[in-house]
């Protein structure tokens, strides 16, 4: 069976409902996984965020403005008098429900149930639709099989004995329809995977199922070798390992959840990246067979802290990284690069809740210096580290401040830290001589 995920522009607009339909309608056995509508989940956050701030009335606008639109997308897409009004029924419901919530006292628990209201709409609309054009579809709550555990895991022993069963309880059916991102935590609760973790419950439900593939549809065709959103003339990688598409995905590719590999690749379950807009492209297709050698891609990762941590005790003290290291765990921060000299440790991050109270313990035994607005850059490609051209990359860069160099570390990728508005400029730089081998 395959497992194939469509994400939220995919699902934005009646024509790309009916793309979608037209690529799962090939008489294959199949779960598809749905995102929200495009800008739905935007807008309930913000709902989420007016609640917790008491901003009530604009949160009754904002619920009523996106009821609108999902009225106008029930109307354009839904014919069927009969399906047409379980529909409707089923999306006032859905804004009822919302509007309760205004009334709600504001709670983390509260803010996951109002983002889960995305996933429901836009899986129940579409299986409504598949049932009006004639296929044999089948909704599958995600909130019944789909749980992560007290470390916010995923329960992978319970998400396979309970999806299974309810397969097994609907053998009948052709395609399998469920909500990505949402799922029960460890207590019951609604909670939820994440941006992005449609991807993630499209390979956890593709091992669970020990699938034949996992296709991801987007709106690009698949990785590309650098970011098209500020490079021209990108195309995309054919073919990645689990370990290079890991890799680019942590470091900045969009296209895909940074977690998403984890759950096939022991399973060697292929993950192929597709566009909807253009289902006859080849993609990216993600295995564990190694294509080439030398720089494949090029990433970049915004919203990264630079902290140097500098202490002339730490000359010969053993213990100096554990202290630090410890810091950072108790505050559950974790660390992208790092580097070491004699009397100093550079790292970063990219989560700066706790800053200020890593800060003040880091004090206690060392000098510190912050740095904001950088990026990571990533290259990466089968041993890189390795590959004789690799060390001439260096030589582009001359007029870029970099920071920190990561190379080594892993033999797919060499991570360079840079000011945020030399970005741009790097990225263009790289592509030119990496991709077009000419000097920058």
């Amino acid at each position: 069976m395959l497992v194939l995920k469509f994400g939220g522009t995919s699902v934005g607009s009646i024509e790309n409902m009916t793309n979608v339909k037209n690529i799962i309608n090939d008489g294959q056995r199949k779960v598809v996984v749905l995102s929200a509508m495009s800008g739905t989940t935007n807008t309930l956050v913000t709902i989420s965020e007016c609640i917790k701030f008491k901003e009530i009335e604009n949160a009754l606008e904002l619920i009523s403005d996106l009821h609108t639109t999902y009225k106008h997308t029930v109307g354009k897409l839904i014919h069927n008098e009969a399906l047409k009004t379980e529909v409707e029924t089923y999306v006032q419901s859905i804004f009822d429900t919302l509007k309760d919530d205004t009334n709600a006292i504001y709670s983390p628990l509260l803010a996951n149930k109002i983002v889960a209201q995305g996933e429901l709409l836009s899986t129940f609309i579409f299986s409504r639709f598949l049932k009006q054009e004639g296929l044999n579809a089948c909704l599958l709550p995600a909130l019944e099989f789909m749980r992560i555990d007290k470390f916010n895991e995923p329960d992978n022993f319970y998400i396979r004995q309970n999806f299974n069963r309810i397969i097994e309880e609907r053998p009948d059916a052709d395609i399998y329809i469920t909500q990505g991102f949402i799922c029960l935590d460890a207590d019951g609760n609604i909670a939820n995977l994440q941006r992005g973790g449609s991807d993630y419950t499209a390979t956890i439900i593709g091992a669970a199922l020990q699938a034949t593939e996992v296709q991801i549809w987007t709106d690009i065709d698949g990785f590309h070798n650098n970011d098209p959103r500020f490079v021209p003339d990108t195309h995309a990688i054919s073919n990645l390992s689990f370990d290079e598409a890991a890799e680019l995905a942590y470091f900045g590719a969009k296209i895909l959840h940074p977690q998403t590999v984890m759950p096939v690749r022991e399973l060697d379950i292929p993950v192929r990246l597709k566009n909807t807009m253009s289902p006859s492209s080849h993609g990216t297709l993600i295995t564990n067979a190694i294509h080439g050698e030398g720089i494949k891609a090029v990433a970049a990762k915004d919203g990264i802290t630079a902290i140097k941590i500098k202490s002339a005790r730490m000359l010969l003290a053993h213990g100096f990284l554990k202290k630090i290291f410890e810091i950072f765990e108790k505050y559950e921060t974790s660390i992208d690069m790092i580097t070491t000299s004699e009397i100093a440790v550079s790292l970063t991050i990219d989560d700066t809740k706790h800053l200020s109270e890593i800060i003040v313990e880091l004090e206690k035994f060392a000098s510190v210096e912050v740095d904001a607005y950088r990026t990571i850059v990533c290259l990466v490609g089968n041993q890189i580290v390795y590959h004789p051209d690799t060390p001439k990359l260096f030589q582009i860069l001359q007029d870029v401040n970099v920071r920190m160099i990561s190379y080594g570390g892993s033999n797919n990728n060499i991570s360079l830290l840079i000011n945020t508005s030399d970005k741009v400029e790097t990225l263009r730089k790289l592509n030119r001589y990496v991709f077009d081998l000419v000097p920058a």
